[in-house]
């Protein structure tokens, strides 16, 4: 019989020819069958591509694996755990029943089998499968849009405050770079191990063009100012931090979602302690591991494009150069300003953090 790419596929793991005969019999009319004799070749057959749709599995098969074990490992993995299995058994109890359901199975079928409850069943664990897998797909769908909403509305946010100063929305797309960069070759240090998995990296890069929206709350004058600040007015900008902070509160204040809480969680920091330095001289003097590892990695993202890019007070400096004074120090920028692993890491992507800059240009 043709197989269309519609029809769903049923895979009969069964030892007795006569059940697979009465099994296949009365299925062919609506679905394609497979046939595997063991626990090991069902295994074999089920991880090539494509997949059955459902499972008709026996409990007790020669060979290692029963069906229970067969059940068990198709559970543990991610590909597999979602193909419907109702097992096929002589066993009776209520006890062999709940060992099953335990172990992820959607059904029992009981032997002898009766081929209008068998056709009923697997119709019915078809239609639940497929309603669940768009229900599934609709939420991915529109998780996706919420997640594209809101970086592209972070995103805006971090331009605005931009507007404000002589800076630009590519500051912005550059030192979100430089953070991922940072955060994914980092993942395998010691010091941070466990800290950055994927969800992790993905809520700093996506805090990152906050960490100067503070700077709503610092006047024209002093931001676009092209000479030297007085001590007055630095104290002003320096404010820009602790105003980044209240904003993010104030949006945290409206909010009771929990992914919400975790970005703003790193926004608040990032906001926050991003002119922090190592050694304790930052703006508000936290020290070493005091800082949030957000705050370290904008705080060195920062300064290198502050360094390679034209501002009004300073010209453009070439990549070299940022990196020398970085890595050495110039009187203003030393390397006891970063933390050390932090700042190897930068060392280690210089010609990345090169090409981000070279790329994402004003």
């Amino acid at each position: 019989m043709t197989i269309t790419p519609d029809r769903k596929t049923i895979l009969i793991v069964e030892d007795t020819p006569e059940h697979i005969e009465i099994l296949v019999q009365c299925l062919r009319e609506e679905y394609a069958t497979k046939v595997a004799l063991d626990g090991e070749l069902a295994l074999q057959m089920i991880n090539t591509d494509p997949r059955p749709d459902l499972i008709l599995l026996d409990v007790i098969m020669p060979g290692t694996l029963d069906g229970y074990m067969v059940c068990s490992r198709l559970r543990a993995s991610q590909r597999t755990r979602d193909i419907p299995v109702i097992f096929t058994t002589a066993l009776g109890s209520v006890q062999d029943e709940s060992r099953g359901f335990e172990l992820g199975a959607v059904d029992y079928i009981s032997k002898p089998f009766n081929p209008a409850i068998v056709r009923a069943r697997i119709k019915t664990h078809i239609e639940l499968k497929g309603y669940r897998d768009g229900l599934e797909s609709q939420v991915r769908e529109r998780t996706r849009e919420l997640v594209l909403t809101q970086d592209a509305t972070i995103y805006g946010l971090g331009i605005l405050a931009e507007f404000r100063d002589t800076e630009t929305g590519m500051h912005i797309k550059r030192t979100q770079t430089y953070v991922e960069l940072l955060s994914k070759h980092l993942q395998d240090n010691p010091k941070f191990r466990g800290f950055f998995d994927e969800t992790t990296i993905r809520l700093l890069v996506n805090s990152a063009p906050l960490h100067d929206i503070g700077k709503v709350g610092v006047s024209d004058n002093i931001l676009r100012k092209a000479g030297p600040l007085t001590p007055e007015e630095y104290a002003q900008i320096k404010k820009h931090t602790a105003f980044g902070r209240g904003v993010v509160n104030q949006i945290e204040a409206g909010m009771h979602d929990e992914m919400a809480s975790s970005f703003l969680h790193f926004a608040k920091e990032v906001t926050y302690t991003h002119h922090e330095c190592w050694n304790g001289n930052g703006y508000h003097g936290l020290k070493g591991d005091e800082i949030p590892v957000s705050g370290r990695l904008m705080a060195l993202a920062d300064i290198y494009d502050a360094l390679t890019s034209k501002r009004v007070y300073k010209p453009a400096l070439p990549h070299e150069e940022a990196i020398r004074i970085i890595v050495e120090g110039d009187g203003r920028t030393l390397p006891t300003h970063f933390d050390p692993e932090v700042l190897q890491a930068f060392i280690d992507l210089g010609e990345d953090f090169r090409a981000v800059s070279e790329k994402w240009q004003d």
